[in-house]
């Protein structure tokens, strides 16, 4: 059985009880190293990159990927929803995102990313971890699947990519924007996405020169192609998988992008009272659908 913090079942709950019970649950974010309210933050050096990382609980290791224009803030009001669960969250920003950096010149592609993160899991003594993944970091997870599946143990998908379907068209401006005016893209941005404070504070890491010119840099290298062609990899994996929507999500269609990636995962597809951002917009709501899930593999020893 999934448990909460305070050691209660976690089960799908419904209207003022969801509510009542994301307002009864809280963590602090460490800052530049260190434990905070249980949450440890640390900064791993790996090939060419430095990944920042929050490692949350003990138990099976479960990675939770963002995408984009996001960083690892994107799980903070999910993780505390799964304390006690059993697992070991590992939360990073990928490379070149947030708080994790590398060299001028490198590509910080998601084929790459998926590279990272397996020297990330290396470093950490991982051999095989659950993974949960959101938007093209999704991209990631399944590259991940599709060329060493011995060692993911099962994948969560949400809001994510399928195929060459990146809706890259939403990230066009970004990619054509000036690096000269990166001051400039922040407020645009946090027109445009951040409809919630938690959404804008999870965009803050974008401001000014140095944060929309790294943002600008992440566009630029998204690369469709590189999950274009790997469906029977992911298809021939075999491993137990799970696919969360947002109903109202404006850039990834439920029908033409959610419903194929299950079927082609074998996963069942859950729609979700949200948009694109889903662990932000319904967070209980995700967390109890990631509890029921995880529960299978973080309560065996």
């Amino acid at each position: 059985m999934f448990l909460s913090r305070d050691g209660r079942p976690l089960r799908p709950l419904a209207g003022e009880v969801l509510l009542q019970y994301a307002a009864s649950v809280r963590v602090s974010r460490g800052a530049g190293g260190g434990s905070v309210g249980g949450l440890t933050t640390i900064k791993i050096q790996v090939n060419d990159a430095t990944i920042a990382l929050d490692d949350v609980g003990e138990g099976t290791p479960v990675l939770l990927l963002h995408g984009f224009p996001a960083t690892r803030h994107l799980w903070s009001r999910v993780v505390p929803l799964l304390g006690n669960s059993g697992c070991r969250l590992l939360v990073p920003d990928l490379v070149g995102y947030g708080e994790s950096e590398t060299l001028a010149g490198v590509r910080v592609d998601m084929a790459s990313q998926a590279q990272w993160m397996f020297q990330m899991l290396d470093t950490l003594g991982v051999p095989r971890a659950v993974v949960v993944a959101h938007d093209v970091g999704s991209a990631v997870a399944q590259i991940m699947l599709a060329t060493a599946p011995q060692r993911v143990r099962s994948v969560a998908v949400l809001d994510g990519v399928y195929a060459s379907e990146w809706a890259m068209d939403a990230i066009a401006s970004i990619q054509a924007w000036d690096p000269q005016d990166a001051d400039r893209l922040f407020p645009v941005l946090a027109r445009r996405l951040g409809k919630s404070p938690a959404l804008r504070e999870m965009l803050a890491a974008y401001k000014g020169l140095t944060g929309g010119t790294r943002l600008i840099r992440a566009a630029r290298d998204l690369d469709p192609r590189q999950t274009e062609n790997i469906g029977e990899a992911l298809r021939a994996s075999g491993v137990p998988a799970l696919v969360l929507w947002g109903e109202r999500d404006e850039f990834l269609s439920i029908d033409a992008v959610g419903q194929p990636l299950a079927d082609l995962l074998g996963a069942r597809l859950v729609k979700l009272p949200g948009a694109h951002f889903t662990p932000l917009d319904c967070p209980v709501e995700v967390a109890v659908e990631l509890g029921n899930f995880l529960g299978r593999f973080c309560s065996e020893p």
